[in-house]
């Protein structure tokens, strides 16, 4: 009797087909909360202390995206042992061509987020380029589900070879429209990713110079000595030479002075000496050279070159007004004199 209730048929299919069907989908379900309950734990457990957050990633796209395609899976699998008519057939097959574009889609999304903020993160991120980071994802977010949308309409069998032609063509056009829109889009990911410079680094970009408040999408704003601030396209800032002050572990000063043509050739000798001894009690100073380099119109001219360690400009100006000062000092004790412009004029009596 049991047997014969079983070889009963519903809908082309036998109560035993929907009740393996049943089993099939319960079971499999059971399977995977049991892996979720006992081995997904473990591994976010195993996850979260180890040092990298690769881990982690791996085992939140296994409870976001893989789970669900083994539910997809296993209904699926549950439904093959039905005889569907072509139009459930086609809807089934349907839904899981849909489901599973969009799982992949979602998954690629996440994949470029966390690519996106792992290389931030290991650069070294601030506040300014977070945000211009949020745009950036935001624009690739959007082309993946462009391109996601269109291999998932592909594969349920529409013809889109025209509409992607059509939007060939038009791409060409806008680009060929809007060149210095682009070029100053494609600097900017340069700027974001390439970091040339940072908020609050100051620069010199030919003629001007000053401090970089921020940089968006087309411009960046820098703030000049002078208080005005200069507005600078992206394209223009990267095809420039830019030169970082920022960055300067080290500045290397050079300057000359001259002493008259009265000075005796004992002096001379000693002034590389006087100028050494100098700047070996000036601390954070490191001289590198003084030479007696030339013969000027009007005085003997000695180049001296020294280092200052990092990057403060006022650190340099206060070492130099030192240097400045002992040198002076130094050469009044022995009545070195500096030179300065001079004309002598020759009277002959006729």
């Amino acid at each position: 009797m049991f047997l014969e209730i079983l070889e009963r048929e519903f809908y082309h299919n036998r109560l035993m087909d929907y009740l393996l069907c049943l089993a099939i989908l319960a079971g499999g379900v059971l399977v995977v909360k049991i892996v979720q309950a006992v081995v997904l734990r473990r591994l976010r457990a195993w996850a979260e202390k180890t040092p990298t957050t690769v881990d982690v990633f791996v085992v939140d796209r296994i409870q976001k995206n893989a789970v669900p395609l083994a539910y997809l899976g296993i209904l699926e699998a549950s439904l093959r042992v039905l005889a569907l008519t072509p139009p459930v057939t086609k809807i089934v097959n349907t839904a899981g061509i849909v489901l599973t574009g969009l799982i992949g889609i979602l998954f690629t999304v996440a994949l470029v987020r966390y690519a996106f903020r792992e290389y931030m993160r290991k650069q070294g991120v601030d506040a300014s380029r977070d945000r211009a980071l949020k745009g950036v994802i935001s624009l690739v977010t959007a082309l993946v589900w462009v391109l996601g949308s269109v291999f998932l309409l592909d594969n349920l069998g529409f013809r889109i070879s025209t509409v992607v032609a059509g939007l060939g063509i038009g791409g060409i056009a806008v680009a060929l429209a809007a060149q210095a829109v682009l070029g100053d889009l494609f600097a900017y990911f340069t700027i974001l990713f390439d970091r040339p410079f940072e908020i609050g680094d100051f620069v010199i970009v030919g003629d001007h110079m000053g401090v970089i408040e921020r940089f968006g999408v087309k411009t960046t704003r820098i703030a000049s000595l002078g208080g005005e601030q200069i507005v600078v396209s992206n394209k223009d800032l990267t095809d420039s030479r830019v030169r970082n002050y920022k960055r300067m572990a080290r500045r290397r000063v050079v300057f000359q002075l001259g002493v008259t043509y009265q000075t005796k050739a004992e002096l001379l000798r000693e002034i590389p000496g006087i100028v050494a001894d100098v700047f070996r009690d000036i601390e954070g100073a490191v001289l590198d050279r003084v030479h007696f380099s030339s013969y000027g119109d009007f005085s003997l001219v000695y180049e001296i070159v020294y280092y200052v360690e990092g990057n403060d400009y006022t650190k340099y100006m206060d070492i130099q007004q030192k240097a400045n000062l002992r040198i002076y000092e130094e050469f009044e004790k022995r009545r070195i004199e500096f030179a300065y412009p001079t004309q002598t004029v020759y009277l002959s009596k006729a």
